[in-house]
């Protein structure tokens, strides 16, 4: 499992945020062709946005770019620009059917057949930001095997179904509920939305952490100032993995003695406790703090 703990967007357009962002510890860069980017911009986003990915050095980062929705001409342009320039994965905005991702998959590897990349080089992350989407999220999550994580647009989705924004975010629980468990059951990476409150570090840290508790991979950035509190959020302290690795030894140990559940600090253990014990250790070796 690869680590997707905190994906910071980043204007296409802007160089000097690009090659600031290059820098960060990061463990995705989102490259924004849509959001972003004024219409009369897009042109300069694309061409600065294909120059980077050639010659800039993001470390470790996993390089994304988010492209336009499909059934605009706009994604069109994106993709001959960009693509070339071989970036780790495509955000699909608008992702409201299965056959959008198909679509953008039959355009992936038409490239890579025609510059003779490996099939499946290219990856695609799903935003989902309507209520069509999330209706059709089954679907979606089984549309190709290039889906490599299906991300929850908070700010669109609210707008979507006329939903008034708060803070609580009680409005958006429902969406972000079913894109976990729709990820969960076909082995995909769920991100989390957007916090632009970038001042309120407690809150960002909070909801970050009750994304993870929910069961996301990660969520989504805006401003390099939340990458470590985001990183941080979804990373399993030193003593949350020590006692993750306390509950697999005694299980281990109970399961060679034909043993079963056993109690550990007053609490029960059984083999759910054990399975999520497993999942934690998982998520602190992707985040590099295990071996």
């Amino acid at each position: 499992m690869r680590a997707r703990r905190a994906l910071l967007y980043i204007p296409g357009n802007d160089l000097h945020k690009i090659e600031k962002g290059a820098g960060l510890d990061v463990d995705c860069v989102v490259l924004d062709l849509e959001d972003a980017v004024s219409l009369n911009s897009k042109q300069d986003a694309r061409e600065i946005t294909a120059a980077a990915l050639r010659s800039l050095n993001f470390g470790s980062s996993e390089r994304l770019v988010r492209i336009n929705p499909l059934y605009t001409e706009l994604a069109e342009k994106d993709l001959e620009m960009v693509l070339p320039a071989l970036p780790d994965a495509i955000l699909l905005s608008k992702t409201t059917r299965a056959a959008d991702v198909r679509k953008l998959s039959e355009i992936l590897l038409s490239y890579e057949h025609s510059n003779g990349w490996q099939d499946g080089t290219v990856k695609i992350f799903a935003v989902v930001e309507t209520a069509l989407g999330i209706i059709n999220l089954k679907e979606i999550c089984q549309a190709d095997p290039r889906l490599q994580a299906v991300i929850c647009g908070g700010e669109d989705l609210a707008a979507d179904f006329n939903a008034i924004r708060t803070r609580a975010a009680t409005e958006l629980f429902y969406a972000r509920s079913a894109v976990v468990l729709h990820a969960a059951a076909f082995q995909l990476q769920a991100i989390d939305m957007v916090n632009a409150d970038f001042t309120n570090t407690d809150q960002l840290y909070d909801e970050a952490r009750q994304g993870m508790e929910m069961g996301f991979s990660g969520k989504q950035i805006i401003h390099p100032n939340q990458v470590e509190i985001v990183q941080r959020a979804f990373t399993p302290d030193q003593e949350e993995i020590e006692y993750a690795l306390q509950i697999i030894a005694r299980f281990d140990s109970n399961e060679e003695n034909g043993q079963g559940a056993f109690a550990l600090d007053g609490v029960m253990v059984d083999r759910p406790v054990v399975v999520r014990a497993r999942q934690l250790l998982e998520r602190a070796r992707a985040a590099g703090k295990l071996l």
